[in-house]
């Protein structure tokens, strides 16, 4: 008796080497990949599948964790391959303060737009990777996170400060969806908005 074929799901990322994402001093394009089958890398599966989630739910507000995502997957495959040379050297400090200020500000004055992790690195002067690090060094969290981060504690100013309503505070810092605002607001405070404004009074 012949047994029915399960069908074998997969997942295809295709990488442009002259992405903006990309440092051209990794040589990513000119990297001669091995190929490889039936092989198990932890660190690479669990960003591959981090990557991958990112994509089907289309978060807006998680673009700059994707884009983050990305940068570590190249590294991941160039690690993989064995070309540790054109790594860039581990990290002994964090941002410089006008590096800090600059990125800091620039954030400030985008709360509700898409930040690309791309954009932040160039205000740096540094690679989108090299930045992706130094910046949870110094900040103490990831870029994306502390965006998000500093929408919320905006919204909560906004909550306390003013008549508007929830929708319109959530549109205010950068979220399309009353939901998607309640949820990343309930993960960084604890409460929902409705919530906290009563806390207020």
């Amino acid at each position: 008796m012949a047994e029915a074929a399960v069908p074998t799901r997969l997942t295809y990322f295709y990488i442009d080497p002259s992405g903006p994402l990309l440092d051209p001093e990794l040589g990513f394009g000119e990297i001669e990949f091995q190929p490889r089958l039936i092989f198990f890398d932890a660190n690479l599966w669990q960003t591959a599948q981090k990557l991958k989630a990112q994509i089907e739910h289309q978060n807006p507000s998680s673009r700059l964790y994707a884009e983050a995502l990305i940068v570590v997957l190249c590294h991941e495959l160039i690690r993989i391959n064995d070309a540790g040379a054109t790594a860039e050297p581990p990290i002994r400090g964090g941002l410089a303060s006008w590096q800090q200020k600059r990125v800091a500000q620039y954030i400030e004055e985008n709360l509700a737009d898409r930040v690309s992790l791309a954009t932040l690195a160039e205000l740096a002067r540094l690679s989108p990777y090299h930045f992706a690090r130094t910046f949870k060094h110094s900040f103490g969290v990831p870029p994306h996170r502390y965006h998000m981060m500093r929408r919320i504690e905006r919204a909560q100013e906004l909550a306390g400060q003013s008549e508007a309503s929830i929708t319109e505070i959530a549109l205010h810092v950068g979220f399309s969806e009353t939901s998607g605002f309640t949820t990343g607001f309930r993960k960084l405070t604890g409460v929902s908005p409705t919530e906290y404004r009563r806390s207020l009074e």
